[in-house]
């Protein structure tokens, strides 16, 4: 890879990062650290549904692993909560393991394996809603203890700055795919498995690795959620919420991509903020434009939004050169 290669991840950051310095009010503060936590669940979602074309519909599996670990870790044994962190997101790769290693040596694909990883959250969440350890249905509240060490910050604009770090290594790592040996076998996985087997790829291997960094970026989006609002339960980190925003934001701005997932979050909530604020008390109209929205992308730019605005452009550059 070359240094032109990371210009577009360094844009992004640049942006990012002046954002919560340019005096946002406190709730559209709030609003940008919700989107970079879907923005990274969004870019773990695609590097294996859009990278490797298998669609799953439970990621919340992988998200919730994440939080719980990192808050029980915290709570009931007292661990920094940066090892809470590195340890959530280790225990979230190590259940997508486990749900890959089952699902891929069973010759699961498509519609089947995308029930599968459904499955595994819906169990999660029910055991999480029992276990004494994970609070019941109660939940766990992380103590308030603001600290470096704790990764609590008074000034939220600190922890939206650590968020924005952690997208741009989430960034990177789908430049990798783009342009790695690994992402290549992926993306022929993707293609037509039959014949990448053929070619000599090793398709469990490639499918198991892509599962395996999915659940970990997934997982460091449930841990850092659990750091924002200290306070996790069942249904908030198993609940099939989670894994919808993932799919919506990937899909919206562009599967495959390196800056789709990042444009999909900031489209859909953006646009879920502007239409709460002009739809009053009217509930659930936000997620009707959701669905609106992508109706309209998979109907008219199944590319998503990076994918129209490429081909915008590069329509544009062909005028302008005759």
């Amino acid at each position: 890879m070359t240094s032109r290669d990371f210009l577009p991840a360094l844009l992004a950051l640049a942006i990012l990062a002046a954002l919560p310095f340019v005096g946002l009010s406190g709730s559209l503060l709030n609003l940008l650290i919700f989107t970079l936590i879907v923005t990274m669940t969004a870019q773990g979602w695609n590097i294996l549904g859009g990278f490797g074309g298998q669609t799953s519909f439970g990621h919340a599996a992988f998200f919730g692993t994440g939080a719980y670990t990192t808050a029980i870790l915290q709570i009931t044994f007292d661990i920094n909560a940066w090892v809470g962190l590195l340890a959530g997101i280790l225990v979230g790769a190590a259940v997508g393991a486990f749900i890959g290693a089952v699902s891929f040596r069973s010759g699961l694909r498509g519609s089947y394996f995308a029930l599968v990883t459904l499955a595994f959250a819906e169990v999660l969440r029910i055991c999480a809603n029992s276990a004494p350890f994970t609070g019941g249905a109660a939940g766990l509240l992380v103590p308030i203890d603001y600290g470096a060490a704790n990764l609590q910050f008074e000034d939220r604009r600190i922890f939206a700055l650590i968020l924005v770090g952690f997208v741009f290594v989430a960034l990177l790592v789908t430049r990798w795919l783009e342009r790695s040996r690994f992402g290549a076998h992926l993306v022929a996985v993707r293609e037509n498995e039959e014949a990448a087997q053929a070619l000599g790829v090793d398709v469990f291997r490639v499918k198991l690795g892509a599962i395996v960094l999915s659940a970990a970026v997934t997982a460091a989006a449930g841990a850092l959620y659990t750091q924002n609002y200290l306070f996790i339960d069942a249904n908030v980190a198993y609940g099939t919420w989670i894994s919808i925003e993932a799919l919506f934001a990937a899909i919206v701005g562009g599967l495959g991509t390196m800056l789709g997932p990042l444009l999909g979050a900031v489209v859909l909530h953006g646009l879920s903020e502007v239409t709460k604020a002009f739809s009053g008390d009217i509930p659930g109209l936000d997620l009707a434009v959701f669905g609106v929205i992508l109706v309209l992308t998979v109907a008219f730019a199944p590319s998503g939004i990076y994918g129209l605005g490429r081909r915008l452009f590069a329509r544009r550059t062909r005028r302008e050169d005759n």
